[in-house]
């Protein structure tokens, strides 16, 4: 029995890292297709050299381009991989491009398709990663939802019940297996100077905020007010994107607002944990902040997270993204949070739970 996971990016490494080690404890066969979507070091070979994993078995380096160009380069090579192979399972997670490609490409061969993550709704359709993540649903055989709310959803949308399980997200298995040695490892902390609770921390990286200037400007300068406000630097891991935006903006930051590399994910977790609160526009990024217990102001009028708010983990800046929003949230958040929160996302056993439903629904078909 072989299984093929397919990823290309820095969350999709991260969240299926736990699956990649419990494969490989249970003695299965198994490769991987790295399409390459992600491929700088800081935003993909550091997480392989961090969490130990194996070298892709293929790395198909597709790179950035355009929606269609990058994945019908990624659907292409993939099918190739795949009819050399035949595997007998394909799985995917989450709702990047990586993810659409490799679910097009095993349903239209007719192999199994597992969708890590399903489930997960903006209900804004101008994210590209909400059609990814709709259309890979509806392929797939078996969907894991990572939580009730996400399950409600497959089954509204008319997906048989008996191809949907709840199972907790990968994420929880990723940080609960990482944090304790990232605390030893990582020296983030005090290579920037900084003190648990005395910063801020800032991502951003999402198309709809980074190139679009006027908006751009105006979250940094959000940013900027809630340095002022809080009395505390905002340590901002700056995508590469985001960076050469800022750059061809020419915009001038406060010095409160501290530019640094992409970080790996040992540093990003210290960083996370410690952080007064998490500005950010990443779905990953709200997750780990939650599980973390550190209090999140999401950069976005939506999210596909709903868990995170509904527990006062995270609020959404919404429709107002610009400082005033910016600030709002900012004071709701702290004013509210008690960082005390129950984690929604399952107990850090997802990925034992996936193998051990695809095994059983491998036994009953061979039955």
């Amino acid at each position: 029995m072989l299984y093929c996971l397919i990823f290309g990016t820095r969350p999709e490494i991260i969240k299926m890292s736990p699956l990649m080690r419990a494969l490989a404890t249970q003695q299965k066969d198994w490769v991987t297709i790295h399409t390459g979507q992600h491929y700088s070091h800081e935003m993909d070979q550091i997480f392989f050299q961090e969490l130990k994993l194996p070298k892709p078995t293929y790395q198909l380096k597709i790179g950035s381009g355009t929606q269609g160009k990058q994945t019908g380069k990624m659907l292409i090579e993939i099918e190739k991989i795949l009819i050399k192979l035949s595997p007998d399972r394909v799985l995917v997670q989450g709702d990047t491009n990586s993810t659409l490609a490799g679910g097009l490409a095993a349903a239209k061969l007719g192999i199994p398709l597992g969708h890590i993550e399903a489930g997960l709704r903006s209900y804004d359709r101008t994210m590209p990663e909400e059609i990814n993540r709709i259309i890979v649903d509806h392929l797939a055989d078996w969907l894991f939802a990572p939580t009730a709310g996400a399950q409600d959803i497959l089954l509204h949308e008319g997906i048989d019940s008996d191809k949907i399980f709840m199972t907790g997200n990968t994420a929880v298995d990723a940080v609960k297996a990482n944090i304790e040695l990232a605390k030893k490892k990582s020296q983030i902390l005090t290579r920037l100077g900084l003190a648990p609770q005395q910063f801020l921390l800032a991502t951003l990286h999402r198309s709809a905020n980074v190139d679009e200037p006027t908006k751009l400007q105006e979250i940094i300068h959000g940013l900027e007010e809630a340095a002022e406000t809080t009395q505390l630097p905002v340590i901002f891991p700056v995508h590469p994107r985001t960076r050469q935006q800022i750059k061809q903006l020419a915009l001038t930051l406060s010095p409160a607002i501290r530019l640094v590399e992409p970080v790996g994910y040992f540093d990003c977790l210290i960083l996370e944990k410690n952080a007064r609160l998490i500005f950010t526009d990443s779905g990953g990024i709200q997750e780990e902040a939650c599980i973390l217990g550190t209090p999140c102001v999401t950069l976005r009028e939506n999210t596909e997270r709903p868990e995170t708010v509904e527990v006062g983990a995270n609020f959404l800046v919404g429709k107002e993204l610009n400082r005033n929003g910016i600030l709002t949230a900012l004071h709701q958040i702290l004013n509210y949070a008690p960082r005390a929160w129950k984690n929604p996302f399952g107990d850090g056993t997802t990925s034992t739970q996936i193998l051990k439903i695809i095994t059983k629904r491998i036994s009953a078909t061979n039955g």
